[in-house]
């Protein structure tokens, strides 16, 4: 199964959009965090087309109330708070949007991939069995925009890069 890991889109709908167009592999999606205004969650919610996308908290979410009335409209939106913990495959995975508490995470040795974002950098690494990804960011600030598709089979991750 193909796995697309996002992050940090901040509002920015046409990259988004983008990212979503380049998405068609992936049979589940997972959001990091830093979504900001309720209409982002429109768009992934509708872009998926049925997919189910996980979705955890960043730091700079606005109306969270309004962004869960939205998310109600998607069955397969599915808003997991601060902390996502997951088994697909067969793979223990985790998700939240800090690297401080990823790199944890990942060192419990409870995890065989775990997710996050935060700091803009597209970046994966072992720590001990588990695989430790920051999709990088979809807004695009620090330079490239990029997102992640994580193979559960391969248990590795490629970077897409957005124009």
């Amino acid at each position: 199964m193909i796995i697309a890991v996002m992050s940090d889109s901040h509002d920015n709908i046409w990259r988004l959009d983008a990212a979503m167009d380049q998405m068609n592999e992936a049979e589940l999606l997972i959001h990091c965090g830093d979504l900001c205004s309720p209409f982002v969650i429109h768009h992934i919610g509708k872009a998926a087309r049925g997919r189910p996308i996980h979705v955890v908290w960043g730091n700079n979410e606005g109306d969270i109330r309004l962004i869960c009335e939205v998310a109600s409209r998607y069955q397969n939106v599915h808003l997991q708070g601060d902390f996502a913990e997951l088994e697909i495959e067969g793979l223990r995975v985790a998700v939240n949007h800090y690297p401080e508490i990823a790199l944890s995470l990942a060192a419990s040795g409870r995890y065989d991939l775990v997710c996050y974002g935060h700091d803009h950098q597209a970046r994966k690494q072992k720590v001990g069995d588990c695989l430790l990804l920051n999709p990088g960011e979809l807004m695009g600030m620090k330079g490239q925009a990029t997102f992640a598709l994580f193979d559960t089979e391969t248990r590795d991750a490629s970077f897409v890069e957005l124009p």
